[in-house]
């Protein structure tokens, strides 16, 4: 199994059609003992009982809002008491908004930036101290292809904005934290056919979208899953600041 015991904490993961349940998912299959945090605590919790329900106890669910520094703090240290190591961050946490310019307010632009990128900078600051102690770990951050393209399919320019930070985020934490033995990368997924476009986006308008996608269909989940096993494991060991295309051919550059 390439994860096998490693501690895999994933933010956001608790919606059981989401990126983050199919990546706790896929990790858990390899042998991983996955830490959900989501701002549903006892959502968390049935997630991560169905993830171990023949082993109990194997997996954590934490409530935790991401963007609250001295919460996220809190939250680690509960995991390493509980665990007793981190190996893995996945920042997945984030909200999507389709607003465009000027029908967005400060309101939207401070949620989903914050959300998003302060998520990511409070979760990565928290475990950072435990990983540079083992001199070993992995983050992956999840971008968009919208920032790759500068929005342009569903999200609104503040969340192009926010994905586009995540994804520097990311880079920077690789230059930063690659002598003390920690690896850092985004992947950039296109279209996820998720419970994020219920209302946004009907069957017509997934498959226009579909026929401009070279591959001709939307991601799945388990798609970006993948893409984050491989950049958590050890088989991605000298790869670090990297933004990893998921987007069926959407973005080719």
């Amino acid at each position: 199994m390439q994860l096998n015991d490693q501690v895999a904490i994933i933010t956001g993961a608790a919606s059981p059609r989401g990126i983050g349940w199919a990546t706790a998912k896929r990790f858990a299959d390899e042998g991983a003992r996955i830490v959900i945090l989501d701002l549903d605590g006892s959502a968390a919790e049935q997630a991560a009982a169905s993830l171990g329900a023949a082993q109990p106890g194997r997996h954590l669910g934490l409530a935790c809002d991401v963007r609250d520094e001295a919460l996220c703090r809190r939250t680690v240290q509960q995991v390493l008491e509980a665990l007793g190591r981190i190996d893995i961050l996945v920042n997945n946490a984030g909200v999507s908004q389709s607003q465009r310019l000027m029908d967005s307010t400060q309101a939207d632009y401070d949620l989903v930036m914050d959300s998003s990128v302060r998520g990511a900078f409070n979760m990565s600051r928290a475990v950072v101290p435990h990983m540079r102690e083992r001199r070993r770990g992995a983050i992956v951050c999840m971008g968009s292809v919208a920032a790759q393209r500068g929005g342009g399919i569903l999200g609104g320019p503040h969340y192009s904005a926010a994905k586009g930070a995540l994804q520097t985020l990311a880079k920077a934490m690789a230059r930063e934290l690659a002598p003390d033995g920690i690896r850092a990368n985004a992947v950039a997924p296109g279209m996820v056919d998720t419970d994020l476009l219920v209302g946004k986006i009907d069957d017509a308008g997934k498959r226009r979208v579909a026929d401009n996608v070279p591959l001709g269909r939307l991601a799945l989940p388990a798609d970006i899953a993948n893409a984050c096993l491989f950049l958590a494991s050890d088989q991605s060991a000298y790869i670090t600041g990297v933004v990893l295309d998921v987007s069926g051919g959407m973005h080719i550059h």
